[in-house]
């Protein structure tokens, strides 16, 4: 058919272009409305400057109408990003420095003439170990006339969530998960200790605001001059305070996962070397998921050889470090998430396709499960057929995983809490649930600890 594309289901809601997939290609096409701004962009060096600063994905312009759209101006052809991750599964330091980056964008975009219009994380990606912003359409010409439209969507979508976990001192991601859109002012101001009205950058962009923005008979078409400098100032305001937050550090079970293993007879030394064998020997793999990846140790051995690795864990302190390791070091291939593979991120949005689910987009050519069975199996009660289904739908190729026994020590401690009904859990069973999707390639006990590493292949009948 003729100018058969797919219109991308998350964009709809921007008249000046959207996103669509034609031949298995991602576009952007930018619509005849908006060609002023487009241009201005363009033309003003401002596109050049963040493509230079490595601020924004880079696009190859083509002047070919593939949608035969009567609306279109032009088509951009955006670099790929290899994997799309949404704000709820952030660790809170990714999403503070997206935080950061949208009010860096915001200031350089006044530099040129424009504005930011849109200021949501949706519209920036971990790619290549670094945070860039993904919409070339959300700079329009500056006008003096109106206040900076996205300053509600930045309080709601990046200041509340961080703020809330800033004074409480805990991981909330799924705050963002309950309300995609941003945490209402109205509730934020609530949900904030009461001594937040004291300081003045939190009570003027959250309390005030939400007072303000909650006014009866709120004229919102009135124009009201706000010039450069009040916009700065604005900017340099959320910039002061954002820059202030942090997520104070917690020990949990796992933070001294690596220092225990450690010290387990060379079980960790003897698990990276039957690893690294075995990597060497999967030349065909260019994708990756580490599933309860805790601080990256085994998504680096994995990312060492040239392989895009998604590390998967469900402690958000565990994911903030190894963030952080990313970023200091200017590793490209680990993207570290917050999952919990019991609870995955589900499909949400409009008609449940704006936001695709997690396990929808985990398709990797090898995945890793280390020291992770017994937790799904007898922390969270999944029976072995339903851990076997979750790797066959994630893992396309290959699935590297570790048995622990029950008499494992680690097992033990963790029945001494709850009731042993567990059977059935034993490797006999482990096996014979893996084999219904998975070939066994090859089997390593490591070292004297009991534990037993599989290799498997995905078997495609």
């Amino acid at each position: 058919m003729e100018n058969a594309f797919t219109p991308h289901p998350s964009s709809y809601r921007d008249p000046s272009g959207f996103i669509f997939t034609k031949d298995n290609v991602l576009y952007r096409q930018v619509n005849k409305v908006f060609a002023s701004h487009y241009d201005h962009f363009i033309n003003s060096g401002f596109y050049n400057k963040l493509i230079a600063d490595n601020l924004l994905i880079p696009h190859e312009e083509i002047k070919e109408n593939l949608t035969g759209n009567s609306n279109w101006y032009c088509t951009l052809k955006p670099e790929p990003v290899s994997f799309l991750s949404w704000p709820y599964e952030w660790c809170f330091d990714m999403l503070k420095d997206a935080a950061l980056l949208t009010l860096t964008l915001a200031k350089e975009a006044m530099a040129y003439g424009m504005i930011l219009k849109d200021a949501t994380p949706y519209n920036i990606q971990l790619h290549k170990g670094k945070l860039i912003f993904i919409d070339s359409l959300s700079f329009e010409i500056y006008n003096s006339e109106e206040p900076w439209i996205a300053y509600r969507q930045f309080c709601e979508q990046f200041l509340a969530p961080l703020l809330l976990m800033h004074h409480h001192k805990t991981p909330l991601q799924q705050l963002m998960l309950a309300w995609p859109e941003g945490v209402p002012l109205s509730a934020a101001q609530k949900l904030l200790p009461g001594k937040t009205r004291f300081s003045l950058h939190t009570y003027l962009h959250i309390h005030l605001n939400a007072r303000v923005s909650n006014q009866p008979g709120n004229d919102r078409s009135k124009k009201i001059k706000f010039s450069r400098q009040k916009l700065i100032n604005l900017l340099l305001s959320l910039e002061t305070l954002v820059t202030k937050l942090k997520l104070p550090e917690q020990k949990t079970s796992w933070s001294d996962y690596y220092a225990e293993a450690s010290g387990r007879d060379n079980y960790l030394d003897d698990k990276k070397r039957i690893i690294g064998e075995w990597l060497n020997n999967c030349s065909d793999i260019q994708t990756a998921a580490d599933f309860g990846a805790n601080e990256g140790e085994f998504a680096r051995l994995v990312a060492e050889k040239n392989i895009s690795t998604v590390a998967l864990d469900f402690d958000p302190y565990c994911i903030n470090r190894l963030y952080n390791w990313v970023k200091k070091t200017g590793e490209k291939k680990i993207l570290p998430l917050v999952a919990d593979l019991v609870n995955p991120s589900p499909a949400i949005g409009l008609n449940n396709q704006e936001r695709s689910s997690l396990i929808s987009r985990v398709k990797v050519d090898f995945g890793l499960a280390l020291a992770l069975v017994h937790h799904l199996a007898i922390g969270k009660n999944v029976p072995f057929e339903c851990i076997a289904y979750f790797f066959y739908h994630t893992c396309r190729k290959r699935l590297l995983i570790e048995f622990v026994p029950k008499s494992d020590e680690k097992v033990q401690l963790m029945l001494k809490s709850k009731r042993d009904i567990y059977t059935d859990y034993n490797e006999e069973n482990f096996v014979l649930a893996f084999k219904k999707y998975f070939s066994i390639a090859e089997k390593k006990e490591i070292g004297q600890s009991g534990r037993v590493l599989y290799l498997m292949t995905r078997d495609e009948n």
